[in-house]
């Protein structure tokens, strides 16, 4: 198998542009997984965006019991 040598890489954050550092070790992990992308955010933003939508998914599970009329024998 071959070894593949990673170096820290400086990269811009998308969302709110600021500098952060894709290690060696997180391109490794990203190349063990298959991933083929760089990360497009640095972690803070990537940590708000995962909040944002486990917040939006816990808020459709507890609205999720009001999405079904039921019918009554008197309709």
């Amino acid at each position: 198998m071959e070894t593949k040598e990673f170096n820290d890489i400086t990269l811009i954050c998308k969302d709110c542009g600021k500098e952060f550092i894709w290690t060696s070790g997180e391109q490794a992990f990203y190349d063990e997984k298959g991933f083929t992308n760089p990360p497009a955010r640095c972690k803070e933003d990537r940590d708000k965006r995962k909040a944002e939508r486990n917040s939006n998914r816990n808020d459709f599970r507890r609205n999720d019991s009001n999405r079904f009329a039921y019918r009554t024998e008197d309709n």
